[in-house]
């Protein structure tokens, strides 16, 4: 069967700078117009190039000597989870999410106040670009005497192989740096994850928190996600706890007072 697609016809002169004026606020492909009974020339392109971009970011292979190098001073540690290609960990999700038993068994474990976990997901390069730069605000600005476990950086790895492996090194708290499924028109973007008292098998989301859009200049800058993620980290301290019984409320606009 033929299916064509609807394509708006170019907006009128008058109206073009409606248009650029709208696109100066969102990435979606608006007013694009059309040649014939198709999309210019041009947008056309533009679109198969992010295709491309988005395929890339999820094929193209995670490299933990770049995270590392870039938290130099920076103990790191590096493991793998159960899916041993890229192929199977497409195919596979539960092996996504489960450690490597080897790479359990040379986890040091202690008495961990959080352990940071870098997750290639569906984009090495928003972990690339983003992971380490996050996790060194980040650690910043927890109070004095948080015992932070050296860094994990996770190969073909998905959000809950952090539950395992903050299990197996004892830390009370994980954060999950992964990189999220690229679309259209966000092929680097970073998601961070927090989970109070992981344990292998917590698959629910209802136990996290999650900051996506990790991806300056067009998300969440650095510095602002890891305010944001501290702030969450020590209020989950003080609760006993994460997901639903935790809210972000930085940017809410204060109580209206009773009169």
């Amino acid at each position: 069967m033929l299916v064509r697609a609807l394509v708006a016809p170019p907006p009128p002169e008058s109206d073009a700078a409606l248009w650029q004026s709208l696109r100066r606020h969102t990435q979606a492909r608006i007013g694009l117009g059309r040649a014939g009974s198709a999309l210019p020339t041009r947008h056309r392109l533009e679109l198969q190039a992010a295709h491309a971009a988005a395929r890339d970011a999820v094929h193209s292979p995670f490299d933990p000597d770049v995270v590392a190098a870039a938290l130099t001073g920076v103990p790191t540690i590096r493991v793998r989870s159960a899916a041993p290609d890229r192929l199977t960990y497409l195919q596979r999700p539960d092996l996504g999410r489960r450690l490597d038993d080897l790479d359990r068994a040379h986890l040091p474990r202690d008495d961990w106040d959080v352990v940071f976990v870098v997750a290639d997901g569906l984009s090495s390069r928003a972990v690339h670009e983003h992971a380490a730069p996050v996790i060194r605000a980040t650690a910043g600005l927890l109070p004095a005497g948080w015992r932070v476990a050296p860094v994990v950086l996770a190969s073909q790895a998905r959000v809950a192989l952090g539950d395992d492996v903050a299990y197996a090194v004892g830390a009370t708290m994980v954060v999950v740096l992964v990189g999220e499924r690229p679309g259209m028109s966000a092929a680097d973007s970073l998601g961070a994850y927090l989970t109070y008292a992981p344990r292998p098998g917590r698959t629910t989301d209802a136990d996290r928190n999650c900051l996506s859009n990790i991806r300056p200049p067009l998300g969440l800058s650095h510095a602002v996600a890891a305010g944001k993620l501290a702030a969450l980290m020590r209020r989950a301290r003080e609760l006993g706890a994460t997901g639903v019984a935790l809210k972000d409320d930085a940017d809410a606009p204060p109580p209206v007072s009773a009169r």
